[in-house]
């Protein structure tokens, strides 16, 4: 299973970064999201991979790792999935906002530029 966990994280790191480095607005933001779920499965995967047992301290149960999972972790990815929807909102209309004024989607917006002077001849 960990092995299995470990490589959904590098794949995702991978294709995040790859998307990180196109120079689409939309591609950026793609890969934006890919790196906050692999930030958000390395997080979890930190509490250790326990199935069935709970999160909470029972006194019919020992207190011990070895009969509870780590809540801390869960309550992180919990507050990490807000954070990022919020900013992965924030940012899509950032992205809207430079394409209506740049009129590409580029990130440098040297395009859009390029194509508005198009007809300006000194």
């Amino acid at each position: 299973m960990e092995l299995a966990l470990s490589s959904a994280i590098a794949l995702l790191v991978a294709a995040g970064v790859y998307l990180m480095l196109r120079a689409r607005s939309f591609d950026v933001i793609l890969g934006l999201t890919l790196l906050s779920y692999a930030t958000n499965l390395l997080i979890f995967s930190s509490g250790r991979l326990a199935a069935g047992k709970p999160p909470v301290l029972r006194p019919d149960v020992g207190a011990s790792l070895a009969n509870h999972t780590d809540p801390l972790p869960q309550a992180l990815v919990l507050t990490a999935i807000v954070i990022a929807f919020a900013m992965t909102a924030v940012v899509i209309v950032l992205a809207i906002r430079s394409r209506a004024d740049n009129h590409s989607d580029h990130v440098d917006g040297q395009l859009g530029r390029a194509r508005d002077h198009e007809g300006d001849a000194p």
